[in-house]
């Protein structure tokens, strides 16, 4: 036992006395902790990802029609018995057709200077005026355009304005005269006369007409105080239609 402990001891100071000094590891040891690595290992990408579509919308939905609402033409159901349709917007023009209860049509246009309508009427071929108190109106007549009619359209008049037209006033009243157109009773229809006359202050629109050429005198009152000066027109009137006119030497009122 005693032989075994010191060889052992014997075996130790051998391997002792061939290692390194404790200064030699100490050298060795901070040469291990300061080396350098020489190699460094950077990963750099090399390989980025760059889309090269860009998605862009090339169609555009614009719409190519609007719709506009469009005011819908009064339509007309005559409700007399029996009514007239006629060339102008009062009951002094010509007449142009009959018509009858349930005769219905479209309004186009309405007078300038009365409430009348310009109706095609289902049944004709052409349109004419009538009276609003004739007719049931649907729809808003407000829309219409105003106009005045074109007498000189309605028809081939072969007779010629009224000769010799003279006018002459008495206090309020304007007597116009002419001489008498002959026509044959078939033609027949008179004489119309257009006015813009001043009465209680207010400037009014004047229709009159006579159904034979037999009476060649009329008289309308006429004041003073309007703001625009009287004057009226003359028509020979047969069945074909309206002469050229004739403008009346419409006499001033007389200013007190």
């Amino acid at each position: 036992m005693r032989k075994t402990f010191v060889l052992l001891l014997l075996i130790v100071f051998a391997l002792s006395a061939c290692g390194p000094s404790a200064e030699e590891q100490a050298t060795m040891t901070a040469a291990a902790w300061t080396e350098t690595p020489t190699s460094t290992l950077t990963f750099t990408p090399t390989f980025t990802l760059t889309p090269t579509i860009t998605l862009t919308p090339t169609l555009t939905l614009t719409p190519t029609v609007t719709a506009t609402p469009t005011a819908a033409l009064p339509t007309v159901t005559v409700n007399k018995q029996a009514a007239h349709c006629r060339y102008g917007p009062s009951a002094a023009f010509l007449h142009a057709a009959d018509l009858y209860a349930g005769d219905k049509g479209v309004a186009r246009w309405r007078g300038v200077y009365s409430q009348w309508l310009y109706v095609q009427f289902e049944k004709l071929s052409y349109s004419c005026w009538v009276a609003p108190s004739v007719v049931d109106v649907v729809g808003d007549v407000s829309v219409l355009p105003k106009v005045e009619p074109d007498l000189q359209r309605v028809g081939s008049n072969m007779y010629g304005p009224p000769p010799n037209v003279q006018a002459y006033r008495n206090g309020n009243e304007v007597t116009i005269t002419w001489d008498r157109v002959e026509m044959t009773k078939d033609d027949d229809r008179g004489y119309f006369i257009e006015a813009f006359v001043c009465q209680g202050g207010a400037y009014l629109w004047w229709t009159f007409s006579y159904p034979d050429q037999f009476t060649t005198e009329y008289t309308v009152e006429d004041e003073a105080g309007c703001i625009a000066e009287s004057y009226g027109k003359l028509f020979t009137v047969e069945k074909h239609g309206y002469s050229l006119p004739v403008e009346i030497p419409w006499p001033k009122p007389l200013i007190e």
